[in-house]
């Protein structure tokens, strides 16, 4: 079993105990959201650092949604 902290822009989003680690270039799914592996650092005998990057979350447009309520009197 393998400590794995996965880190993005030097802040930790999740800590977990794995038995395989993930390879660079391998795309995950943590909290719900899409991420890719960047990079792989191992410390000691049971601990690993993993970079990823999410992807960037596309808002919708606010000017359609708008269209489609109707003003209160």
């Amino acid at each position: 079993m393998f400590a794995v902290h996965f880190h993005e822009n030097n802040t930790i989003v999740l800590t977990q105990a794995l038995r395989t680690i993930p390879a660079v270039d391998e795309d995950l799914k943590i909290k719900g959201r899409k991420c890719k592996v960047l990079d792989v650092t191992y410390n000691d005998n049971n601990h690993v650092h993993v970079q990823v990057e999410f992807e960037k979350i596309v808002e919708k447009n606010k000017a359609a949604s708008e269209l489609g309520k109707k003003k209160k009197r």
